[in-house]
């Protein structure tokens, strides 16, 4: 069977007239120029042509060249057509580069918590000892040029010691140091390539799973060992060892049981094993599935389990250490129709989040599952995590709204009274911005949820310029949040709409199902309808309406992009997925076969072919103007797809609005930039914003 890409059917001729005359109005763009040079595959009985494999090299001098020139032709391109936004970038430095605390955490009654300083380009970790403040790690210290960031911070049983991870530009390697929480002084030598730590009960040792660049780049599977500290790595022992490449594994010794926990799995199912503290037998199994997953805490007397086995929103079960196995688990909360999101158990009662229509409840149970009541919040909006410190019998939860950052509540686990701990005061004006939460229907006629923010007094007049943001996978699903610096966008009459697709986790496991494999084409329908409902609503217009999502959200725009680009005028396209053949040969996204199904299969691979962006680019079509941007450090999703991505377009006939690459040099996946490289990237997005959908 052979398959031709890049000719469309007659049924689509007047759709891509109509696209091609509307986007033609964008300003033209002359891209550098892309060789074709066509790889002739042959995969499940259908023949492939990849005219652009060899921009998958990055390590390739050829490579590095074309990409630096891509950048530079979008920043000419960015520059001369999507000029300065007046008080933008002062709005943005006094948001991002400003003296922020972030939520503080507590361990055996001492303080930890980041703090980044006007003018510093990255978080410092301190504690509070004394009644004084110190500074304990220092990462500017280690790197000057402020690309190092801090990543996990791992404090040890009596508070005494941490584990602190490091990673450079953004690549989420990260290596490991522990430090004396008194003093800050490094106890011992670096532990580098480490993935997880987890401190063992005799704090001589860790539990380790090492991941290094060469380790993802061959995709070996994962192991997991038991490290004494100061040892060379290679006399570690062995705990588990996956044979599979989309596995994970790991070990840890909860400090409120004495049993070592031994846990593996896929995406969405697992394994945990249990032995007693220092024993050497065989590890005894008390959850195992390869459909289902369970979420194990384990206290002094019993385990409580959150897991979605046969209950796709989830349940409460309850077991003891004398009969684990899960035939003797006890119900404790039966699946709801609500969404079982999290559990804090303390002294005296069960502390449930569920969620409804998005928004989160909390109910108090005592300890034999009871319900008492419902927990009133504080103010409306999204609990978002929750922490059970044991030793003060105090729940930490961290609430968000649209218009207010996160603020930290202390619980307390006796009253359940709630006290006010820690808020972000950021100077972004947030006093005329409004939210409400509406339901459209897809085209199946699901109900779907969005959230619309926007200037108090906006009219359903059809004129209001307005960005629809999604992701709708991985569980993942939509709260409300604070806008941050999408105010600027707000302010300035844009609506910001965030429509909860199918994938995510908005209504629990069926939710996420209704989107996986070979249902992913729901996903898009879903965000096609959105576009539609905004449109018909009155909301806004075709040529005023602009799209844009990041990771999975990136392979979405891709997908609306290749298959609906008559709904919008331009689309931001964010370090994407976008060639859902080769995806699982690169970086971890093996660890994805779960959510997407895999390409080696003849079934997976005729419904990814369906809708892979990059296979599905047509000539004829004068895609809407789209700024695709990538971090060429990222070990999440390979930069390839969005430099195969961006030369299939700009090198296909017909296309003439501007396909832009935006390189990020110094990055990844997005996480640990400098403060300097989040406003530059940032601003650069909101001026193509801006431009595409005519604000000033």
């Amino acid at each position: 069977m052979d398959r031709d890409f890049r000719r469309p059917s007659a049924g689509a001729t007047l759709l891509l007239i109509m696209v091609s005359m509307v986007a033609a109005a964008a300003p033209a763009f002359d891209p550098p120029p892309t060789p074709a040079r066509p790889v002739v595959d042959t995969v499940n009985g259908v023949k492939l042509t990849d005219s652009y494999r060899w921009l998958e090299d990055g390590k390739n001098a050829e490579v590095q060249a074309w990409t630096k020139r891509q950048h530079e032709a979008t920043l000419s391109w960015l520059d001369s057509n999507a000029p300065a936004v007046g008080g933008l970038h002062d709005e943005l430095t006094a948001y991002f580069d400003r003296d922020i605390t972030q939520p503080p955490f507590f361990k055996k009654g001492r303080e930890f918590f980041r703090r980044t300083r006007k003018g510093e380009a990255q978080a410092k970790v301190y504690t509070r000892l004394d009644g004084r403040e110190l500074l304990l790690f220092d990462p500017i210290a280690l790197d000057p040029s402020g690309k190092t960031s801090v990543g996990a911070f791992v404090v040890n049983r009596d508070a005494s010691r941490a584990a602190v991870a490091t990673y450079s530009r953004g690549s989420e390697i990260t290596d490991y140091r522990i430090i004396d929480t008194r003093t800050g002084e490094q106890i011992g030598s670096l532990l580098p390539g480490i993935g997880s730590f987890h401190w063992a009960r005799d704090e001589r040792y860790a539990f380790v799973s090492p991941r290094t660049k060469e380790s993802i780049d061959r995709q070996e599977p994962q192991r997991c060992y038991r490290h004494r500290l100061g040892d060379d790595p290679k006399s570690d022992e062995l705990l588990i060892a996956m044979t599979d490449a989309k596995d994970w594994c790991s070990v840890y010794e909860p400090e409120e049981a004495q049993v070592t926990v031994f846990e593996n799995g896929d995406f969405y199912s697992n394994t945990i094993r249990i032995r007693p503290l220092a024993s050497a037998a065989e590890p005894k199994t008390i959850y195992s599935s390869k459909e289902f997953r369970a979420e194990a805490e384990f206290r002094d007397d019993r385990i409580y389990i959150r897991t979605n086995d046969h209950a796709p929103n989830f349940k409460l079960m309850a077991a003891t250490y004398g009969a684990p196995e899960f035939e003797r688990w006890q119900v404790l909360w039966p699946e709801q129709e609500t969404v079982l999101e999290g559990v804090d158990v303390t002294r005296d009662w069960i502390l449930i989040r569920d969620k409804k229509d998005v928004l989160t409840r909390v109910w108090v149970h005592d300890l034999s599952g009871k319900r008492m009541r419902e927990l009133p919040l504080p103010e409306l909006g999204n609990v978002s995590a929750s922490a059970y410190d044991i030793d003060k019998n105090v729940v930490y939860a961290t609430l968000s709204t649209f218009t207010a950052p996160g603020r930290l509540y202390e619980i307390a686990g006796k009253t359940l009274a709630w006290s006010l701990l820690w808020e972000d005061k950021p100077p972004l004006d947030t006093s005329q911005i409004e939210s409400k939460l509406v339901f459209y229907a897809s085209k199946d006629g699901t109900r779907i949820p969005m959230f619309l923010s926007y200037r108090k007094g906006t009219k359903q007049d059809g004129s209001n310029p307005v960005f629809l943001h999604g992701y709708g996978g991985f569980n993942i699903g939509i709260a409300p949040d604070y806008v941050r610096s999408w105010a600027a966008f707000i302010n300035r009459g844009g609506i910001l709409a965030e429509a909860g697709i199918r994938g995510g986790d908005e209504y629990g496991e069926r939710w996420h199902e209704a989107a996986k494999f070979g249902n992913k084409q729901n996903t898009f329908d879903d965000f096609a309808a959105a576009a539609e409902w905004l449109v018909r609503e009155k909301f806004t217009t075709r040529d005023r309406l602009m799209i844009g999502g990041g990771s999975n959200g990136g392979l979405l725009v891709g997908a609306m992009l290749t298959q609906r680009p008559d709904l919008f005028a331009a689309a931001l396209c964010q370090v994407p997925l976008l060639d859902m053949v080769r995806f699982h040969k690169f970086l971890i996204a093996r660890y994805w076969i779960a959510e997407y199904g895999d390409p080696d299969k003849p079934e997976d691979f005729a419904y990814l072919l369906r809708y892979s962006p990059y296979q599905s680019v047509r000539e004829g079509v004068n895609f809407p103007p789209t700024l695709v941007s990538a971090g060429e450090y990222d070990s999440r999703v390979d930069p390839l797809h969005a430099k195969k991505f961006v030369a299939a377009v700009q090198n296909h006939p017909g296309q003439i609005a501007p396909f832009l690459l935006y390189m990020d040099f110094d990055s990844g996946h997005g996480y640990g930039k400098a403060k300097e490289q989040v406003i530059r990237d940032r601003e650069c997005e909101l001026r193509f914003i801006f431009a595409q959908l005519g604000m000033r």
